[in-house]
């Protein structure tokens, strides 16, 4: 049985990993979960670890009009401390260990459509440079011994999930009326990154970058019927709207934000999302349908 260490206990992601394991692989896997705010974690004992998957984090909220203090809080919790984390570990544990951090596609900013192996990153904030500081500081600490996997996801959304997901399910429940678009995102759901986690740790991958998401794209017009169908709602879609929302997209405030968040194309290319031991089709627990409806 292998040891798992969550640093982020109260983490979105780190509990719903420890629940998802605990309920399909009590056998293969104990997964223990810490604070890893003040300083009491640095009296843990990381050692008896195989892994320790890095969740802690300030996740990004409203980026514009924010104080230097608040920018520095960011670069301190996002890249600082998972620095400090990953070197503790390293410094205790003997044999094979991996240390896996939850980095993001912010990374790449919104400009970019679709993301290759050859995509940059491109932050457009300090949120998303803080996640590309973290992930540069990181990589240097790899050696044999030590793995750092940096994983990289699209929108993530489950039941109780944070962020843009349960602001459009509010949405489509809301509003009878939507505008028809033709976008694509990539997305995944929180069980298929369990399990992608599960086997990353199990079949023992290496340092990379790692980009899981659903097997399916998802188009938010798409999505919003579907929200509104399973709860038995109609919509009416409304064609002739692209034009205006591209407008809304261009402008650098925060509508601009919103339209490109709900209405822009970013999707990961599928064969970034197959890498070395795990294919695409290794972690779907639930397809797309299933896991909107067991999601809202």
């Amino acid at each position: 049985m292998k040891k798992v260490l969550i640093t982020g206990k109260t983490s979105y992601i780190g509990r719903s990993f420890k629940t998802y394991v605990e309920a399909n692989y009590p056998s293969e896997l104990q997964v223990d979960s810490i604070s890893v705010r003040g300083n009491a974690w640095r009296e843990y004992d990381f050692s008896g670890y195989d892994a320790v998957l890095h969740v802690a984090g300030k996740a990004h909220a409203d980026v514009s009009n924010v104080s230097e203090a608040v920018k520095r809080e960011y670069y301190a919790v996002n890249k600082d401390l998972a620095v400090a984390v990953a070197e503790k570990y390293k410094s205790e544990r003997s044999g094979f260990s991996q240390f896996i951090y939850l980095s993001s596609i912010i990374v790449y900013g919104q400009k970019v459509k679709r993301i290759t192996a050859e995509t940059p990153t491109a932050p457009e904030n300090f949120y998303g440079d803080s996640k590309v500081q973290a992930e540069l500081a990181l990589r240097p600490l790899s050696s044999q011994a030590f793995q750092v996997l940096l994983i990289r996801p699209p929108m993530i959304y489950g039941p109780d999930s944070k962020g843009n997901f349960p602001i459009l399910v509010k949405l489509a429940k809301k509003s009878a009326v939507f505008p028809k678009v033709a976008n694509q995102r990539s997305m995944l759901f929180v069980d298929n990154l369990n399990e992608f986690i599960k086997q990353l740790i199990i079949k023992q991958q290496t340092t990379n970058i790692y980009f899981p998401q659903n097997l399916e794209y998802v188009n938010t017009t798409e999505l919003v019927r579907e929200i509104r169908r399973f709860q038995n709602k109609n919509i009416i879609l409304l064609p002739g709207f692209s034009g205006f929302i591209h407008l809304l997209m261009r402008k650098s405030n925060k509508l601009g934000v919103y339209a490109s968040k709900a209405f822009g194309s970013l999707v990961y290319e599928k064969q970034l999302s197959t890498m070395d031991k795990i294919k695409i089709n290794d972690y779907q627990v639930l397809d797309f349908e299933r896991s909107i409806r067991g999601s809202i």
